[in-house]
């Protein structure tokens, strides 16, 4: 063989290698892995939630510009309290009963979850108590840190009382306020007159939302229809969905939720989890919002171990910012 063709060879040869090295690059930088989506998995806590009134468990949870308003009832739901965290402070007041004088109402049922709302400089807060009939939604007028009974109404669904276990405000217009609802997977939409203080709500069938084939960090997680659900949070046409099992909760991310029908997906390039080792027995995410600086803030039922009650919280994502 001459040198000439060789050479000829030769070059060919490492013309291929170059040309076969920089496929293989291009193709692994066009293809990104699940594992590479948006995932969040630590927090700050800012709020520590008290007891009073022998209401030691957390549960509905809404935000404000400035104020995020956490509520907790006793074992058997027969009296609640609100607590008002300020975001920034990070101080925490027991919110009074303007109707009677005291810390506790007894109008909340089990409080599941929160929405506020303002009003002609006035401002809300809708309570489902998870029970069917008139007092399924409760609305409180707040003034400061002291509240007021204003407004009880029934939910119906198909002609029938329907119990919810999450509501958010989705917005309003001259006349009404729009909600979305929630029952475990299942979400409503309904509407109520701005000033109406009492009625019913006749909810039409909204979405359900798929679970199974969220990736929490890349990956589905093979229980996770063993988790349980409570509150939701919701911004800019975004459903934000809590999912707990033991000391671990997830949220999922849903998208452009207000046309939303049928059956949905959560968006894979976006989750969180927290696995707590410090709250072993439970830490379960109740609710969710998005204020101050756009970070998603939660509350939380946190345990130790099963006779601590001492622990429930308020807390933010770190390093998220919500858009």
């Amino acid at each position: 063989m001459g040198a000439f063709v060789l050479k000829s060879m030769l070059k060919k040869g490492a013309a291929r290698a170059a040309l076969f090295a920089l496929a293989l690059t291009a193709g692994v930088m066009a293809a990104p892995t699940a594992a590479s989506a948006a995932y969040y998995n630590t927090y700050s806590t800012v709020a520590t939630l008290g007891n009073a009134n022998g209401c030691y468990s957390a549960q509905g949870f809404g935000v404000g510009s400035t104020y995020a308003y956490s509520v907790k009832v006793n074992s058997d739901d027969t009296k609640a309290v609100v607590y008002r965290t300020n975001m920034s402070d990070e101080s925490t007041t027991l919110m009074a009963n303007g109707d009677n004088g005291t810390t506790y109402t007894t109008a909340l049922g089990h409080a599941n979850d929160v929405a506020l709302h303002s009003n002609d400089g006035n401002y809300y807060m809708f309570v489902v108590t998870m029970e069917a009939g008139s007092a399924s939604l409760v609305k409180l007028r707040y003034v400061g840190t002291t509240y007021y009974k204003v407004g009880s109404y029934a939910i119906t669904y198909g002609g029938a009382n329907k119990a919810m276990t999450g509501v958010k405000i989705t917005g309003k217009d001259a006349s009404n306020i729009y909600f979305l609802f929630k029952n475990g997977r299942t979400f409503y939409r309904g509407s109520l007159p701005l000033t109406a203080t009492s009625g019913t709500i006749n909810t039409t069938y909204g979405f359900y939302v798929n679970i199974e084939n969220a990736l929490v960090n890349g990956s589905t997680i093979g229980n996770i229809t063993s988790y349980s659900t409570q509150g939701i949070g919701y911004h800019n046409n975004t459903l934000y969905y809590p999912l707990t099992y033991s000391n671990v909760s997830v949220v999922l991310v849903y998208r452009n939720v207000s046309a939303a029908s049928g059956t949905i997906y959560a968006d894979n390039g976006l989750s969180f989890r927290i696995t707590s080792s410090a709250y072993s027995d439970l830490f379960e995410i109740e609710g969710l919002g998005v204020a101050n600086g756009d970070k998603l803030w939660f509350n939380t039922n946190r345990r130790a171990n099963p006779d601590d009650t001492t622990s429930d919280g308020v807390h933010y994502f770190n390093d998220y910012s919500a858009v």
